[in-house]
């Protein structure tokens, strides 16, 4: 099942999620201004995104630029920022059971959305 992070009102989100209607059997559509994230969630998904939560701010967001440009934050911190601020997040992220991106393009997501993007299971003799 491939999950679409989504906010309405990006053009890219907009695309990447066009692009996952036409081509993922099963996917699920979350409005994360509408639905927010809790920390757990966010924690979760980071680790399937591989990155720390200060890599997935939207530094150009006026928020940032007045409240949060050239401080320092730990992780935990910057989590509670996020799931407080949604649209300090990137956006589209696309998840699936073990992976996830954030979609810019049909590129990005085109791994999610092949057979062999799930975990290879080893057959031991």
């Amino acid at each position: 099942m491939v999950r679409i992070y989504h906010n309405p009102q990006c053009k890219k989100s907009r695309l990447v999620l066009e692009y996952i209607r036409k081509n993922a059997k099963e996917f699920e559509v979350i409005e994360y201004l509408k639905i927010p994230f809790t920390d757990k969630t966010l924690e979760k998904l980071l680790v399937k995104l591989n990155k720390r939560p200060v890599e997935i701010v939207r530094t150009q967001e006026g928020y940032f630029k007045r409240f949060l440009k050239g401080m320092e934050f730990e992780d935990y911190e910057w989590i509670r920022i996020l799931v407080e601020n949604p649209k300090l997040i990137m956006r589209p992220i696309v998840e699936t059971d073990y992976k996830a991106v954030i979609g810019y393009s049909e590129e990005d997501i085109l791994p999610l959305l092949t057979p062999h993007s799930s975990p290879s299971v080893l057959n031991y003799p």
